[in-house]
């Protein structure tokens, strides 16, 4: 039997007893919070993932269903070395393992390597698509070489470099000493 699965609405029991498969891209645009990342054209952007689904027995020998979730699309973000835009590639690879509830998920999550979430009979895919894609960003995006000779020196006009030499307090002294009463 064949499923037509839905990336907005995906029932993850069914998705998982099926073996089923979801690969699918979508506009950037679409992405509200990553598109705020870009500096560049959101709309000829994609965002492309892979989601795979399957039914796992655990140690007790208790089938989850588990999804296995892909994704990438291309930034264009500030560099923070020339300050000029520079494409950052972003992409995540994740196993998550799906629970009864919510207590039952941060509960297992606390314990455990892999994420644990709530199962649903409507889960958002892409919303979990770009909060993976959110997390994967680098923290300083720049190029592996810039493409303008980067400045790293800084002039003011008004700056001078050696300071005015200032009388020493003490030779001030020493010349009033050496006057001697008067």
């Amino acid at each position: 039997m064949t499923y037509e699965y839905s990336a907005n609405s995906l029932n993850i029991l069914t998705f998982a007893k099926s073996d089923g498969q979801l690969v699918s891209q979508v506009p950037l645009a679409q992405m509200l919070r990553l598109r705020e990342e870009t500096q560049g054209a959101a709309d000829a952007v994609a965002v492309q993932f892979d989601a795979r689904g399957a039914i796992r027995s655990d140690a007790a020998g208790v089938d989850e269903p588990w999804v296995h979730l892909t994704g990438k699309t291309t930034l264009t973000m500030t560099c923070q070395r020339c300050l000029t835009p520079v494409d950052v590639d972003i992409e995540f690879t994740r196993d998550f393992r799906f629970v009864a509830t919510e207590a039952l998920a941060e509960i297992e999550d606390e314990e455990s390597e892999e994420d644990v979430l709530v199962l649903s009979r409507e889960f958002n895919v892409l919303d979990l698509v770009e909060d993976e894609l959110l997390m994967s960003i680098p923290p300083v995006p720049m190029h592996e070489t810039c493409p303008l000779p980067v400045k790293l020196a800084v002039a003011d006009a008004d700056f001078v470099d050696a300071p005015e030499e200032k009388p020493n307090p003490f030779a001030v002294l020493q010349q009033l000493k050496d006057k001697g009463p008067g």
